[in-house]
């Protein structure tokens, strides 16, 4: 599809409508302070990967809930210090998949930590191994509406739980300088990557692509592809529960942590992206908290945003801030 969004002129000033609940950071500081009270319980395994340059750990912490979350951690095989750390979120309906297909940022010299996405893993990619314990309340299928009825019932206050205490997990390892600690994702990935660089106010960088969980109010609205999709089609059955579902999706939405933000950051938007209008994208960019950040355009791309190229930015950028 060609162009359907505002003109870069305007999402450049674009601001989101999305109503901030007056006990955001209360509903977050409770739920972290929730999920602190389990141990962490971080261990690292290593796996005969039968990869000659790097080493790789079978990782398993305890998330929200104290629930195992699963995840995989790999090192340059000559690391034997602590060494600057990128910690990243998978996009919708992946999980962790197999251990040889995360190599990119151990072979440019990081440590590399990866989450699985508790209930997910079956939709694309090799697979996850990280169940999702918690039921919900009547939900359309995926993963949007599940628990919506309530901000404390919500599927990705869960998740993004998790991705605060992936942080955690990555840094008790001797061979993470947990100074020097960046989040990356793309779509999903990088709406939890806003999430968590917006609830963990020391981070050295975070880097979202073409992310996903932003600008509710827009989105909803302005695209009939899912994921978004889900929740139009709940509220199709659901018939008078809006105000309802965008209160506990405002609790979720990715402006409200990037207004939080406290890192450098760089994000990337498609002008074509149906699945993460690049409004929405640019809600959260215009909003994130630091002076230091960047967003590359992709002009004529769709939901792959600028794929290699824009790991290729990332490679060159993400030095820089450790």
């Amino acid at each position: 599809m060609a162009l359907f969004d505002l003109p870069l002129d305007q999402l450049r000033t674009y601001r989101s409508a999305s109503v901030e609940p007056e006990d955001f950071d209360a509903f977050w500081g409770k739920t972290l302070q929730e999920a602190r009270e389990h141990g962490l319980d971080a261990r690292f395994e290593p796996v005969e990967a039968h990869l000659k340059n790097v080493k790789v750990f079978d990782v398993t912490f305890a998330g929200f809930g104290g629930h195992p979350v699963k995840g995989w951690l790999t090192l340059p095989a000559w690391a034997n210090t602590p060494l600057p750390t990128v910690v990243e979120y998978i996009g919708y309906g992946g999980g962790r998949g197999l251990s040889h297909t995360h190599l990119l940022w151990a072979s440019a010299g990081f440590a590399h930590f990866v989450m699985d996405t508790r209930g997910q893993g079956g939709a694309w990619g090799g697979g996850g191994d990280t169940p999702d314990p918690v039921g919900s309340a009547p939900a359309y299928p995926g993963f949007m509406t599940r628990g919506v009825d309530a901000p404390e019932n919500y599927y990705y206050r869960r998740v993004f739980t998790d991705g605060v205490r992936a942080v955690e997990a990555a840094r008790s390892h001797e061979f993470v300088d947990s100074e020097r600690v960046a989040v990356v994702g793309s779509s999903q990935g990088g709406g939890i990557s806003i999430a968590v660089g917006g609830l963990v106010p020391d981070l050295s960088a975070v880097a979202p692509d073409v992310p996903f969980l932003c600008d509710y109010p827009r989105a909803t609205t302005l695209t009939d592809r899912d994921p978004y999709r889900e929740i139009g089609n709940y509220l199709k059955t659901h018939r008078g529960r809006t105000e309802q579902v965008l209160r506990t999706l405002s609790y979720f939405d990715g402006v409200h942590f990037a207004a939080r933000g406290r890192a450098p950051a760089l994000f990337s938007a498609a002008l074509e992206d149906q699945t993460c209008p690049p409004s929405t994208v640019f809600a959260a960019f215009n909003a994130w908290g630091h002076d230091d950040k960047a967003i590359e355009v992709y002009d004529f791309n769709d939901h792959e945003g600028g794929g290699p190229f824009q790991e290729a930015v990332k490679l060159a950028w993400l030095p820089q801030r450790f």
